[in-house]
């Protein structure tokens, strides 16, 4: 096991919206929930914090917004004004999965350094 816990955000319908009515280069994208959360990018945090993770999401959702939303477009003039925890809630599902275990055993390395 490894001294960490994991974030997975699920798209909700009005991301989904977002995503189809944003598309620049497509007029009807025809994105579904269920094609866009195929694959979910996973967020490491530490082991302490997903104790409280609704209290980690709370300080840290306005990046995790910024990832996803970047993760669609990267131009920033399609994304929603005025991003709300309160929108965060209505656009996310959270899952916080505490067990991680580590089955390769070699080092982790960050790809980008």
């Amino acid at each position: 096991m490894v001294n960490r816990a994991a974030i997975i955000l699920r798209y909700k319908e009005p991301f989904i919206r977002w995503i189809n009515e944003s598309d620049p280069d497509n007029p009807s994208p025809d994105i579904t929930m269920e094609s866009a959360n195929e694959e979910r990018t996973v967020y490491l945090i530490s082991d302490t914090d997903a104790e409280t993770y609704e209290k980690w999401i709370k300080s840290n959702y306005e990046s995790l917004f910024e990832d996803e939303l970047y993760a669609w477009y990267i131009d920033e003039t399609l994304w929603p004004k005025n991003r709300t925890k309160k929108m965060f809630d209505e656009w996310f599902e959270v899952e916080c999965h505490s067990v991680l275990i580590d089955t390769v055993g070699g080092d982790i390395f960050d790809d980008e350094i």
